[in-house]
């Protein structure tokens, strides 16, 4: 039996995520730490013989880059990659680029933790006019502005990650192949979630550092038959 697998990689730090600023769907690079945090995961692919037939992203360019630099490094660029903004991070709505201390000292811990750490509590919700929700980027324009989020929480996360690892990601693995995901802490906590059957309240507790690697082996009915943390 041919077995598939899966690698999920946390895209490296981003400049937001050094300046400590939620980031979800603003699209900010990498810091020069995340740079070398996605080169030392395409070392890390290659140490371990992990060469991936085929590559998912966000639309996002730190997870873009993050995947770029780590097959670059890998020395496999040829391998196709496909790109959904089904993958993007977490709409962390109105707080998108705030800082995590000041929101924190204005919400107060116990909402701070419930959004940020917990299952189906959204931060406050981004106005349909703010500059910053995705309708008025340019790269979002031909998607309906009905499956553009203004706010979301981990479930609502989970729900549009589920439906396209389903849709796209399924059959690749079926098939025994190497699938790798480059990609971000709440969209790939959702998918691990659903991978390891994880509840609601053990969710709390998983946390994907920056450039992270998760790599799981399956068989052809998608049982779990290994996990490693590289």
């Amino acid at each position: 039996m041919k077995f598939g697998t899966l690698i999920l990689l946390r895209h490296g730090e981003s400049i937001y995520n050094q300046q400590n600023l939620f980031t979800g769907w603003t699209d900010v690079d990498l810091s020069e730490q995340g740079v070398h945090e996605a080169r030392e995961a395409g070392e890390k692919l290659l140490r371990h013989g992990l060469y991936p037939d085929i590559c998912f992203t966000s639309w996002l360019k730190r997870a873009i880059h993050t995947a770029q630099l780590a097959l670059n490094f890998l020395e496999w660029e040829q391998i196709d990659v496909i790109r959904s903004f089904a993958l993007n991070e977490r709409h962390y709505g109105d707080w998108q680029g705030r800082e995590k201390g000041l929101v924190r000292k204005q919400y107060g811990e116990t909402m701070f933790l419930s959004v940020r750490r917990g299952y189906d509590t959204p931060p406050p919700v981004l106005k349909k006019s703010d500059p910053r929700t995705p309708e008025k980027e340019h790269k979002y324009q031909n998607i309906d502005p009905n499956s553009l989020p203004v706010t979301e929480s981990l479930k609502m996360t989970k729900a549009r990650v589920i439906d396209y690892y389903r849709l796209r990601i399924q059959s690749y693995l079926r098939k025994g192949e190497t699938v790798l995901i480059s990609a971000h802490g709440n969209s790939l906590r959702a998918l691990v979630m659903y991978l390891e059957d994880i509840s609601e309240e053990k969710i709390t507790d998983l946390e994907i550092p920056t450039g992270d690697i998760l790599v799981y082996t399956m068989d052809s009915s998608l049982h779990i038959v290994g996990k490693e943390h590289l």
